[in-house]
Parts: C-alpha cells; structure tokens; sequence
C-alpha cells in the first residue's frame, strides 16, 4: 500500500510538463516541433537555451519535491529509502506518460538526475559526482546527449547496487534487492524512451548538441 501511494504522489508530480507548458506559453506545440519530445533537450533545441534551462530545471525540482514530500510523510518507516525511489518511479512515469497528453511525454532523464542527486543527499555524494562526470565529459567528447543519458542511467544502477552491498543504503538483503530491481526498471524506462536514439547512434545519424534538427531554426525567447 505504501508503495502505491508513492507511485501516485510521483505519478501526479511527474504530470507537470514544463517543455510542454512553456510552449504553450508562447503559442507553439513542443511535439510538433523539433524531435517531436516534450522533454528539456527539445526544448532546448525548440524554444533556446533559457527556456531550455528552465524546463531542466522545474523538472527535477518535480521530482526532488515529491521525494521529499514522501520522506516527510514515511520519515519513521524503516523502508523510507526504498518508497523514496518508487516515488522517483512514479515521477518518471508521469513525466515519460502523462495521461492528459495521450500518454507522450519526455524520456526522464531529467528527472533521473534529480532522483540520483536527492538520493545521493541521503546515501553517498559519489552517487552524484561521478555519473555527473561521465554525463558531462561524454556531451563534450562526442557532443551525444543521449548518448550520455544512456550512460548515466546504466550507472546509476551499478552505484545503487556499489552502495547498497557497502551498506550506505540502510535496507535489508530483500528490499535491497526490491530495490534494485525498481531501479532496473528506471534504467529499461530510459532506454526504451531512447531507442529512437539508439538506432542513430549505431547507425551515426544521431543529431549531436547544438545542430539544428532538419535545419530547424529554435524560436529564441526573450533572446
């Protein structure tokens, strides 16, 4: 029971599409522009990098607040880190299928990030740093985010898994291992919503940062 209701306090916080919302705005569909995401990289690429900024931004503030939110409402119960990342799963549920937009919304990774940062407040900074490292030194190798969304995806489950058997996670051996399997299904949700992505990077199509896609020239707002 606790864990439905977590799902559904991240569920509604994930509802709140901000790249969506922000081209509302300023009279423009973000799905029907660009990739075709209501995610940030679109919205980067579609509206600039303000208003790219602000959208990465609410969305992980979506997703740190309803952690929080249930870390106060279960802050006696001894699984508080477990609900904790059912409801960063919740969050990405919303933000990847919100049901008022026909289920199409961004890939998460946003809100992943903000999941690895709260959780790394309460487990280990190095859960933050060094996906952050890779994340950052990848966009700038190869100039692939979503090749470094891939990435940090994937390592965010070999650290949760690192600090969990380190003991740094607080749970038992089988809600340890419940967790990890939510995670896993973080990082199935991430590469499914990237598979599009994926197919370019093998075949070296992908659309690197800071190309127009198709040429398209990004609405520049209060540019």
């Amino acid at each position: 029971m606790e864990r439905m209701i977590c799902l559904l306090i991240g569920y509604a916080f994930g509802l709140i599409q901000t790249g969506y919302l922000m081209g509302k705005i300023y009279k423009i569909d973000i799905r029907e522009q660009g990739s075709g995401n209501a995610g940030t990289t679109n919205a980067l690429r579609v509206l600039g990098w303000k208003i790219g900024l602000v959208t990465f931004l609410i969305d992980m503030l979506k997703c740190i607040g309803a952690v929080l939110l249930v870390r106060f409402i279960f802050q006696e119960n001894a699984l508080v880190q477990l609900l904790a990342i059912y409801t960063g799963l919740g969050v990405t549920l919303g933000h990847n299928f919100p049901f008022y937009m026909k289920f199409k919304g961004g890939k998460g990774i946003a809100v992943m990030g903000a999941l690895i940062i709260i959780t790394s407040v309460f487990t280990n900074p190095m859960l933050t740093l060094i996906p952050l490292v890779v994340f950052v030194s990848t966009v700038v190798l190869t100039r692939y985010v979503s090749l470094g969304s891939l990435q940090i995806a994937v390592l965010f489950l070999g650290l949760i898994i690192f600090y969990g058997q380190m003991g740094d996670i607080g749970l038992g051996e089988w809600n340890l291992i419940e967790l990890y399997a939510v995670v896993f299904v973080l990082v199935l949700l991430a590469w499914y919503k990237h598979w599009e992505n994926i197919k370019r990077l093998l075949s070296g199509t992908e659309n690197r940062f800071g190309e127009k896609k198709n040429k398209m020239k990004p609405i520049r707002v209060g540019d």
